[in-house]
């Protein structure tokens, strides 16, 4: 299968929302759709994200407004996977850090952190190196655009997240992350830019 990575640019609001309305989410619930809006670099109080409607056009709005930062993969003009990822200081005050988050130390403020939030790959394509992909350009974009690290917040079976959303520590290990901090919560991966 021919994959090719893409940066989410506000053009690409249509295709992005469409990608959501048709991949289920974790729950294969279609309420539960999250469309990503919680991880964006916009402040969450006063937001309402309570309908799935609401969320999709803030995600709409947020795409076009290039608060919600990631890649997207395409195949044969399909988009088959999503990676939510942006600037960790630009994303200190979404609903998800600052519901989910505080076990991660915002230490060593003058380096620069790419984050990575969350992977949404089509369910038909799982488990075919998409989300390898994405995290390998991630990167790859992260140092040119001079990051010092990406940090990554992986899926443990027994943490506290709910699905899979985060990746597998195994393949951030293969992309050459490494565990900077084990916490209740889970691990924080780290992968050294500079």
């Amino acid at each position: 299968m021919n994959i090719d990575i893409k940066k989410l640019v506000p053009d690409m609001a249509e295709d992005y929302v469409r990608f959501f309305d048709k991949t289920p989410h974790d729950t294969f619930v279609p309420e539960h759709k999250c469309y990503c809006v919680c991880w964006s670099s916009d402040d969450y109080l006063g937001k309402d994200f309570s309908s799935v409607d609401k969320r999709r056009d803030y995600a709409k709005k947020y795409v076009l407004d290039r608060k919600i930062q990631g890649y997207l993969a395409y195949s044969d003009n399909q988009i088959v996977g999503w990676c939510n990822a942006n600037s960790r200081a630009d994303s200190l005050k979404c609903a998800a850090w600052q519901l989910f988050m505080d076990h991660v130390p915002l230490d060593n403020q003058d380096l620069k952190v790419k984050s990575v939030f969350c992977f949404v790959i089509d369910p038909e394509l799982k488990r075919q190196g998409i989300a390898s992909k994405l995290l390998e350009r991630v990167c790859d974009d992260a140092f040119l655009e001079g990051y010092d690290i990406v940090e990554a917040y992986p899926y443990v079976e027994s943490g506290y997240q709910s699905s899979d959303f985060g990746g597998y520590i195994a393949m951030y290990q293969k992309a050459g992350f490494v565990i900077y901090l084990e916490t209740i919560k889970g691990p924080i991966m780290r992968k050294m830019l500079r």
